[in-house]
């Protein structure tokens, strides 16, 4: 005989079912959190998706110069997106991804060197790199992990600390 789920049960089923949606492409990675170190890092992952990082975190905010990796990673970590982007992407793309982080307090956007793919995004733990900032799933990772469960520090300052680029 079978037994019907208490609707409490069915209600957090589906809670958990629609915050559990899979970005096609992500990328994850377990990284512990309040590894403070001075000087330059080295990474796993490039952009970085977490791991040691200076003590001091990044303004959040859009950069028109890169960023010094160890300050970023450190904001990641408060719970902030970075979405980093080929320096020779042209314009109209670039202000597709600051249009993207308009109003989004724990964003970071800057120019990075070196990236396999145009434009890339990054959270503690998470990371997709994608051929245009057009990409809907760009969107759909800075919803998921703008402040999301991923990050060890989440709700933690991302203004009032560095603000310097490279």
């Amino acid at each position: 005989m079978k037994r019907a789920l208490p609707l409490a049960s069915l209600f957090l089923f589906a809670l958990t079912a629609c915050g559990s949606k899979a970005i096609d492409g992500v990328q994850t990675f377990k990284y512990d959190g309040g590894d403070h170190r001075t000087g330059s890092l080295l990474y796993a992952e490039n952009p970085p998706a977490g791991g040691a990082h200076n003590a001091s975190w990044q303004n959040c905010g859009v950069y028109d110069r890169p960023l010094y990796n160890e300050y970023a990673v450190h904001s990641m970590e408060h719970g902030a997106v970075w979405i980093t982007y080929r320096p020779d992407l042209d314009k109209a793309q670039v202000d597709q991804l600051k249009g993207l982080v308009e109003g989004r307090p724990y964003t970071l956007l800057s120019p990075y060197e070196g990236l396999d793919k145009p434009v890339a995004a990054s959270a503690w733990g998470a990371q997709i790199k994608v051929d245009s900032a057009g990409d809907e799933r760009l969107k759909a990772f800075l919803d998921k992990y703008e402040q999301g469960a991923t990050a060890p520090e989440r709700g933690a300052s991302c203004s009032g600390a560095y603000s310097e680029t490279r």
